[in-house]
């Protein structure tokens, strides 16, 4: 009797964790998303010159099959150097300052949001200084939030522990995928944005 006991118990406490996983994949399948990105043209390493940006194209992707809504993170005063390094050199120094530089438009429902994907190239192992502009605007309180990072060899880096020092938001798994395979190799990307969404519930 004991025995039988201990394996409804057991049994149990599987069919609640097994209801509990569900539950919050549901809950956030039928939440409203958010895709909030930032990304650029012009000379970038390993893809040359382009008229659409690696992280727009993933940004772009994830709303598609999610649902979600988009708001691209722009420059209200846009000075980047046109070329790979200078823009580089630049993004450095806004970094070592810690610069904020004032931005276009707001997600003015930005309360409406559950799950907030978060896009960016990977600049010097963090964000652009832009997308913190925006972070800085808004009460991530209760938010889930998701990053999704663009690169040539750094991979997601800090980036998803910055998101989180700076939103105090639940951060969830985070896909960093190459920038030459979103502006070249679109199935490829598109299996992987695929992939990760299924691990993520979404």
């Amino acid at each position: 009797m004991k025995n039988f006991l201990k394996i409804l118990l057991v049994a149990s406490g599987f069919v609640m964790t097994v209801f509990n996983l569900k539950a919050q994949e549901k809950d956030m399948f039928n939440s409203k998303i958010l895709v909030v990105y930032f990304s650029k043209i012009g000379e970038q390493y390993a893809v040359g010159n382009i008229s659409e940006g690696n992280t727009a194209i993933i940004a772009q992707m994830i709303a598609s099959k999610t649902g979600a809504d988009l708001f691209e993170v722009k420059l209200q005063n846009d000075t980047y150097p046109k070329t790979y390094k200078a823009l580089t050199e630049v993004a450095l120094e806004e970094k070592k300052t810690n610069f904020r530089p004032e931005i276009l438009g707001d997600v003015s429902n930005f309360e409406d949001y559950t799950t907030i994907f978060i896009g960016t190239p990977n600049w010097w192992a963090d964000m652009p200084m832009a997308l913190y502009t925006f972070i800085e605007k808004h009460d991530w309180n209760s938010k889930t939030v998701i990053p999704f990072v663009t690169h040539e060899g750094s991979g997601l880096s800090s980036i998803p522990s910055k998101i989180e020092k700076a939103t105090n938001a639940k951060v969830l798994e985070g896909l960093a995928i190459y920038g030459h395979v979103a502006q070249n190799e679109r199935q490829n990307a598109e299996k992987e944005v695929d992939n990760w969404l299924k691990k993520l519930g979404l």
